[in-house]
C-alpha cells in the first residue's frame, strides 16, 4: 500500500508487480498458469495474508503445494506468475506460513514495498470476488472472466469490474500547527487527519473543502496534494492533501463523527510520533501517519 505521487517520498514507492493485463483475455490462462511448475500462489486466508519469517515479506507457495482454487491472476514478476487463491478464516489450514498470519492493516506499514503493494493488489481483488458474486442490475449469478478481473451476467449480458471509491484526506495546518480529529468511535487520546468519500458530481478539491468544514468547521484557502494511497477496506483510493486555513478560530466537532478537534504544535506531534505521552497518532500503514509525519518534518525544516 504505497503512496504515490508524494513529493518527497512520503512513504516507500517500490516496484510494483507487472499485472500482465494482457494475459487476462487468453482462453483458460488461470488452467493454464496453475499447471505452470513456475507459478506461485498467494492465499489469502480471510483477511489475512501470509508472511515470510522475518514478517517483512508475503510467503509465496509453489502452484503445486496447494490444493486451493485459484481464482484470480495477479501478476508476473521475473519468477514467473503470481496467482490468487482464497481460503476461509474459520477453515483448519494444513499449511502455516513462517511468520504466521497477519492483516494488511497491522503490517502494511512493515513490510516491504513490493510485499505491500502486492498484498494490497490481492485483497482488493479477493474482497471484489467474495462480494459480488451477483449482478447488481437484476440479481443473476454472474460468471468470473478475465482471470478474476471482470464478472459477465449471462441474464442481463452486463459486464461488472473491480470498484475503487476515491476519498480524500487531509491534514489541515495554520502554518505552525496541525489540526487533527478524534472519531468518535475511537478511544480517547487517538487522532488522525480528516477523510471522507468523495460525492457523486463532485471533485476531489471540492470534497476536501465540504468534508474539512462539515467536521472540523475552518474553511480552507489552499490545499497541496501530495499523494494517493490505495486501501482496502473496502475498495478505497486515498488522495492525500495537506490543507492551509486562515481562520484557525473556528475550528470545533461536528459533535457526531467528530467528537474533538485539536491542534497541534511541532513539539506536540513528535512526541506522538515517538511514542511519548498520551496522545495516539495512526499506525504506520496508513497514509493519515505519512501525512503527519511530512507535515512535521516540513515545519522542522522551516525552523
Amino acid at each position: 500500500m504505497p503512496l504515490t505521487g508524494a513529493p518527497d517520498g512520503l512513504l516507500p514507492v517500490g516496484t510494483p508487480i507487472d499485472r500482465a493485463a494482457a494475459l487476462r483475455d487468453q482462453p483458460g490462462i488461470l488452467d493454464e498458469l496453475a499447471e505452470d511448475p513456475t507459478s506461485r500462489v498467494l492465499v489469502l486466508r480471510g483477511a489475512r495474508a501470509p508472511l515470510t519469517a522475518d514478517g517483512l515479506g508475503l510467503q509465496l507457495r509453489p502452484v503445486h503445494d496447494t490444493d486451493l482454487v485459484v481464482r484470480a491472476l495477479l501478476g508476473r514478476d521475473d519468477a514467473g506468475a503470481v496467482l490468487l487463491a482464497l481460503e476461509d478464516d474459520d477453515a483448519d489450514p494444513s499449511w502455516r506460513p513462517l511468520g504466521g498470519w497477519a492483516e494488511l492493516r497491522t503490517v502494511g506499514g512493515t513490510l516491504r514495498a513490493r510485499d505491500a503493494d502486492l498484498a494490497t493488489l490481492a485483497m482488493s481483488v479477493a474482497r471484489w470476488l467474495r462480494d459480488a458474486e451477483f449482478c447488481p442490475a437484476c440479481g443473476a449469478r454472474t460468471e468470473v472472466r478475465q482471470a478474476g478481473w471482470s464478472r459477465h451476467c449471462p441474464s442481463c449480458g452486463r459486464e461488472h469490474f473491480p470498484r475503487t471509491d476515491p476519498a480524500v484526506i487531509v491534514a489541515v495546518t495554520d502554518g505552525n500547527r496541525l489540526l487533527l480529529g478524534s472519531n468518535a468511535a475511537w478511544p480517547q487520546g487517538r487522532y488522525s487527519c480528516f477523510a471522507g468519500f468523495v460525492e457523486a458530481g463532485e471533485s476531489a478539491e471540492a470534497a476536501l473543502v465540504r468534508e474539512i468544514e462539515e467536521e472540523s468547521g475552518v474553511r480552507i484557502a489552499a490545499v497541496e496534494y501530495l499523494g494517493s494511497q490505495a486501501w482496502p477496506y473496502p475498495r478505497s483510493l486515498m488522495l492525500g492533501y495537506l490543507a492551509h486555513t486562515s481562520d484557525p478560530d473556528a475550528a470545533r466537532p461536528d459533535g457526531t463523527e467528530i467528537v474533538e478537534v485539536r491542534w497541534f504544535e511541532a513539539d506536540e506531534i513528535g512526541a506522538a510520533l515517538a511514542g511519548e505521552g498520551d496522545v495516539t497518532l495512526p499506525g504506520a500503514a496508513s497514509i493519515s501517519r505519512a501525512l503527519i509525519e511530512h507535515w512535521h518534518r516540513t515545519v522542522r525544516r522551516g525552523r
